[in-house]
């Protein structure tokens, strides 16, 4: 298996394309494995590294049914829903509380 292309930062040739940009033109890699990899070098750290797949070879972004709308709906909704008090919090929970504002500081809730 030969290396891999390597391309520096806003270096990279026409035809190949990051998966943010293929998602920007409704395609995905499809299956195709990595052409090239695009890095930015870094200071006191490694380089950051961001996989180049070719434009030419790139599908189609599979559309959104019903089904999948529903399910992505649901998950949202789940993260909404506080699992210590089980109330719709009106807000995504953040996984650094891991409940609703209203269980961890209770007491500023009765103060209001």
């Amino acid at each position: 298996m030969g290396a891999l292309p390597v391309y520096r930062w806003r270096l990279a040739p026409d035809g190949l394309a990051t998966r943010r940009q293929l998602r920007a033109m409704d395609l995905r890699p499809g299956g195709q494995d990595v052409a090239a990899e695009l890095q930015r070098p870094r200071r006191r750290r490694g380089p950051l590294v961001a996989y180049l797949y070719r434009v030419d070879r790139a599908k189609p972004v599979r559309p959104m049914t019903p089904a999948r709308w529903a399910a992505l709906a649901k998950a949202n909704a789940a993260r909404r829903i506080c699992p210590a008090c089980r109330r719709d919090a009106g807000y995504v929970i953040p996984p650094s509380l891991g409940t609703c504002v209203s269980c961890v500081y209770p007491e500023e809730q009765r103060a209001a």
